[in-house]
């Protein structure tokens, strides 16, 4: 199975970051794994240029969320198929900032999952737990349903990014063994052909040990994706992970 190192940069950047692309892409083109894939989420203003300027090179891009309906009077929100549109090849759903601070629920995340599938696309499912939810013991709980809602019932190619809420962001990780634990549940929740990301504060000093893991088939990185020399040195710690 391909490694896959996603870049999710949130609510950063703007036209003149496409110097940390280039940079990328010099760096990838001179020395990169070549059984992983690698993908940068921008802001939705910069997917299509983004994408247009590096078609062909070794970087694919995506969108950070969409609507689960195809068009429509929805001011504001972007559709799968417009990303499709913009050469997006991915689309994250789901992700935590999403459903804490506009209140998605389950069933939205597989309605948007399933709108990325429908434009051709393909979701990132994001599931995590948050710090008082595995001090109380539940994270397997929370996960499992999360994963029982908001996957779409499809044989087609779909990620899962597991991104324990505490961790993004705060510079805290779970242990290895944390890690390790939930992976292998989220693998025995789903196909063995489905790729599951982990996301939480990933950075150069620890993609290692975390890419090392069983059933760790990636990253999904917020910060460190911003720097193309930081990223870099993520996307070199997947080499060879299969």
């Amino acid at each position: 199975m391909r490694a896959l190192i996603a870049g999710n940069w949130k609510m950063h950047g703007l036209a003149a970051s496409r110097g940390e692309i280039s940079a990328l892409v010099a760096k990838m083109k001179a020395a990169a794994p070549t059984d992983c894939d690698v993908l940068i989420c921008p802001p939705a203003t910069l997917v299509a240029a983004f994408a247009a300027e590096f078609s062909g090179g070794p970087i694919q891009f995506g969108g950070q969320d969409c609507h689960g309906e195809p068009s429509g009077a929805h001011t504001g929100d972007i559709s799968a198929e417009m990303f499709a549109d913009a050469s997006a090849a991915f689309v994250i759903v789901g992700h935590s900032e999403r459903r804490a601070n506009h209140n998605e629920s389950d069933a939205e995340v597989r309605g948007k999952a399933e709108a990325v599938l429908r434009a051709g696309l393909t979701p990132i499912i994001c599931v995590g737990e948050s710090e008082a939810e595995r001090k109380a013991g539940k994270a397997l709980d929370i996960v499992g349903g999360q994963l029982e809602q908001s996957l779409p019932e499809t044989s087609e190619d779909f990620v899962i990014a597991y991104e324990p809420v505490w961790a993004i962001g705060t510079g805290l990780t779970p242990t290895l063994a944390d890690i390790a634990e939930m992976h292998a549940f989220i693998r025995a929740k789903t196909r063995e052909d489905v790729r599951i990301l982990y996301g939480g504060s990933v950075k150069p000093g620890n993609a290692e040990d975390i890419l090392a893991i069983d059933n760790v088939n990636g990253a999904l990185v917020g910060g460190a994706s911003l720097k193309a020399d930081d990223f870099y040195k993520i996307v070199m710690a997947a080499g060879g992970k299969q």
